[in-house]
């Protein structure tokens, strides 16, 4: 923590993660910390895959050193074993952890006695919902996957009418109305297309059609914790399976956002689903670092079985840095001002239930 006399400095680093764009940390919320009593450090080109100079940070406020020495480092992907070493006992870590997904990552911070909050595990309340760094990185996914899927489809999305005829508008189906599938809908609406969402959770059909979309409604509820679905019984996969296969093939496009954290996600495009799409059609599988939505998908490739592109594009986000890493420092900086006092200093109250909840590891002779 920072010496006696000093305020707390806050180090934003460079993402050394392949093709991560993204930063943790914006010039326009520079100044905002600033209020807080904190001091800013940007490690030299943090923030270049975002098309953000190191002289924005520097004109908002920020200095230019060596970011890993803070009090705080702010991230975007979990830090690699070299990184955590570049990490001192005590230091404040926040980013995007995979708590659940990584348990080796945070067993390697816990041992370096870094105490690491973990922005996925931020619990999911309505006071904590300027924090949700899940849904506002979803958004962004959610939006470029129909971009993709619209560039990928030898059709129109919307419905023209010419000299030369009527082109009706392309048919989309969205799997999952969490956070993600909303904004593809919306966006898929936007282009003009005729849109469907789908959800196991049935009180998500209001939310569906509020943006225009019909809801496919299957006849199997699955409402979970935290607004989350719940993973289906045997039985009634193989019901949800047989009913949404037939529904597939009326579709364009299907984009599949569904996941179950910490676990594969779910197989909900079967390869007699995709067989029966019609020919040129397109499906962009948000699901593929964990398994894939469909059983053609294949990690950060795009695959051509029975004249249908599948699609599996992995951290969709990072390739919006801009608003992404606007959203995400946003994300950032609510969190953090959590974990500092209105004097500037750091307290990390673990009595709060949101500091608690995101905290994954260093929790152990943490000051409160």
């Amino acid at each position: 923590m920072a010496e006696n006399g000093t305020r707390p400095v806050v180090g934003v680093v460079a993402e050394s993660r392949p093709g991560e764009r993204r930063v943790a940390m914006v010039p326009k919320l520079v100044g905002r910390l600033a209020q807080r009593g904190l001091r800013v450090l940007l490690e030299p080109g943090a923030g270049a895959g975002a098309q953000l100079a190191d002289e924005a940070y520097v004109e908002a406020g920020a200095e230019v050193g060596d970011a890993w020495s803070a009090d705080v480092v702010l991230k975007v992907a979990p830090p690699t074993p070299d990184e955590v070493a570049k990490l001192k006992p005590g230091t404040v870590l926040i980013g995007f952890l995979d708590p659940r997904g990584n348990p080796a990552g945070v067993e390697a911070l816990e041992k370096a006695g870094v105490k690491a909050f973990a922005v996925e595990a931020v619990p999911r309340i309505s006071r904590a919902q300027a924090m949700d760094a899940l849904s506002s990185q979803s958004s962004v996914a959610g939006y470029r996957a129909v971009l993709l899927a619209a560039e990928k489809l030898p059709r129109f999305f919307p419905m023209l009418t010419t000299a030369a005829g009527t082109v009706p508008p392309a048919k989309v189906l969205v799997l999952g109305a969490g956070v993600a599938g909303l904004q593809a809908l919306a966006t898929a609406k936007r282009l003009g297309a005729q849109t469907t969402g789908y959800d196991v959770r049935p009180e998500v059909g209001e939310q569906v059609r509020s943006l225009g979309a019909k809801f496919l409604d299957l006849g199997i509820e699955a409402v979970g914790e935290g607004g989350y679905a719940r993973e289906l019984t045997e039985q009634e996969r193989t019901e949800q399976q047989r009913r949404l296969t037939e529904a597939i093939t009326r579709f364009d496009v299907v984009v599949t956002t569904a996941l179950v954290p910490g676990r594969k996600a779910p197989t909900l495009v079967t390869v007699d689903a995709v067989k029966g799409m019609p020919a040129g059609g397109v499906v962009v599988d948000l699901a593929g670092e964990t398994g894939g939505n469909c059983e053609l998908s294949k990690p950060g490739e795009d695959v051509v079985a029975f004249d249908v592109t599948i699609s599996a594009p992995l951290n969709l986000p990072a390739g919006m840095p801009g608003h992404a890493s606007e959203l995400y420092a946003r994300n950032v900086t609510e969190l953090l001002e959590l974990l500092v006092t209105a004097e500037g200093e750091l307290a990390l109250d673990f009595s709060d239930e949101v500091v608690a909840g995101a905290c994954v590891a260093g929790r152990e002779g943490s000051a409160s």
